[in-house]
């Protein structure tokens, strides 16, 4: 017998453990911290920032010494070919040879010259076959040089001075991509949340219709409401069930949207719950300003593309004058048919280039390339300019509302009460014939645009409070600076 009461209890408590399993619910902060670690845009930002690592690792590598080996082991022709005579005739011989080389370098950029200063060492074996059969060899045990441009582009030193800037910008531009997932776990949280509102509020409205409606068929019948009040009811009672469907078709569309942006396996049903605090804190706009110049990727970008800017200038120059190189060299070489005497009669190599271009005539082309480029650099100069001003714009602008965002929440928050306690009292008074149906749907209407108007405000506070934080990568409220 006390097993037959015991079962239900049982199963009642399996029933709703499955069902707060299978529900979740969340505020706001957890929705953005979850957007944050599993979103598709969260982890797209994550491998942007590393890609963007490598890159600059490239360019690091650049300036250091590179170490190479070269050569062919080996490089066989057999064919027909020119072959210079003691007496300084050429003949064709059929010729079969193989040729094998090994060079081992070393080489370091002058980022300060643009040159490059070498160091080596190789030795080569040609071996020839057929009648006359042969194999010698030639090394040059240590060789070290230079090349040197003059009067060039020097594309290492400017790189030096844009590349850590453009790394130093992928950093802060991780950050404000996290910033702005935020914003957007921060708009589909309230999206869910109004739709979820919406639903409550509909089926709300369609019982207290029916109530309504069910009590007005009796007053009918007794003669004490006319036909015409009675049909208003029944559309009422319509247009709320039509509402109820229009909500929860607004509540899965939202949950979807939602789950999928955090990460929710199987479009889990979600339960929100409404920030219950109010922000109340103040933010200097000359603050947020020098935040954001500070943390910005957008403020470093300003800088690099005047650099940029810059050295297009100087290419233009640089590729339009008088271009000089030097090549120079000195060491050690030698020869020998057999390799372990190839070492023993060192001699030295010596070399000297001086190579130049001077344009003669080329229509004007170099002189319309280095205008180009002056005429971009100061297009970049005034639309930085125009930027920088947007720039500060935008975060005076934003914030200079963001108070006034507050008052409109929490009067928001006073009309909702106030419209919700005026229905109450006017569907009493209709229930006992002191209110006409006219007043009693203007009271209903009120309070649905009362909590609506309540959501949007909400949403407004909440998604100007993160973006002001993708902004300026400044938390206000605790004073300290964004960085993930």
């Amino acid at each position: 017998m006390q097993t037959k009461r015991i079962l239900p209890v049982i199963i009642f408590f399996i029933l709703i453990t499955n069902g707060l399993f299978a529900q979740q619910v969340y505020d706001l902060s957890q929705v953005i911290n979850l957007a944050k670690m599993n979103s598709l845009s969260s982890l797209q930002a994550k491998n942007r920032k590393e890609n963007r690592y490598w890159q600059y690792k490239t360019y690091q590598s650049n300036y250091k010494p590179q170490l190479s080996l070269d050569g062919s082991l080996p490089d066989f022709n057999s064919s027909i070919s020119p072959v210079t005579q003691p007496d300084g005739t050429d003949i064709f011989i059929r010729r079969s040879l193989a040729s094998s080389d090994l060079q081992l370098s070393i080489s370091q950029a002058i980022s300060a010259t643009g040159g490059r200063i070498f160091a080596g060492t190789n030795v080569q074996r040609i071996d020839l076959y057929g009648d006359n059969r042969s194999t010698s060899y030639a090394a040059s045990p240590l060789i070290f040089g230079v090349t040197q441009p003059v009067f060039g582009f020097n594309e290492l030193k400017w790189d030096k001075r844009i590349e850590p800037i453009r790394y130093e910008e992928s950093i802060k531009d991780y950050n404000e991509e996290v910033e702005r997932v935020a914003i957007r776990a921060s708009n589909l949280f309230f999206s869910l949340l109004l739709a979820q509102i919406s639903l409550e509020i509909s089926q709300k409205n369609k019982i207290n219709n029916d109530t309504i409606y069910r009590i007005a068929e009796g007053r009918y019948e007794l003669g004490k409401i006319a036909e015409n009040e009675l049909l208003q009811l029944e559309l009422n009672l319509v247009n709320s069930e039509q509402q109820v469907r229009q909500a929860r078709l607004d509540l899965e569309t939202t949950m979807l949207n939602l789950n999928t942006f955090i990460g929710n396996p199987d479009n889990q049903e979600v339960t929100l719950i409404a920030p219950a605090e109010i922000p109340d804190f103040p933010i200097d706009v000359e603050l947020a300003i020098q935040q954001a110049k500070k943390n910005r990727q957008q403020y470093l970008a300003f800088k690099r593309e005047l650099m940029e800017a810059e050295r297009e200038v100087a290419q233009a120059k640089g590729q339009s004058g008088l271009n000089v190189n030097v090549v120079g060299s000195f060491g050690l070489t030698s020869q020998s048919n057999t390799f372990d005497m190839l070492y023993n009669d060192m001699q030295d190599q010596q070399r000297l280039a001086v190579t130049f271009q001077i344009p003669i005539m080329d229509w004007g082309r170099q002189k319309a390339m280095k205008n180009t480029a002056i005429a971009n650099q100061e297009l970049v100069k005034n639309t930085v300019a125009q930027e920088e001003i947007n720039f500060e714009q935008e975060i005076y602008t934003l914030v200079k509302q963001f108070p006034i965002l507050r008052e409109q929440l929490k009067a928001s928050i006073r009309a909702d009460e106030i419209a919700q306690l005026r229905y109450d009292i006017s569907q009493q008074r209709y229930l006992v014939a002191k209110i006409s149906i006219t007043d009693l749907n203007i009271a209903l209407k009120e309070k649905d645009e009362a909590k609506q108007n309540y959501l949007q405000s909400l949403r407004d506070f909440w998604s100007a409070y993160y973006t002001i934080r993708a902004l300026t990568l400044y938390d206000f409220e605790q004073n300290v600076e964004i960085t993930y």
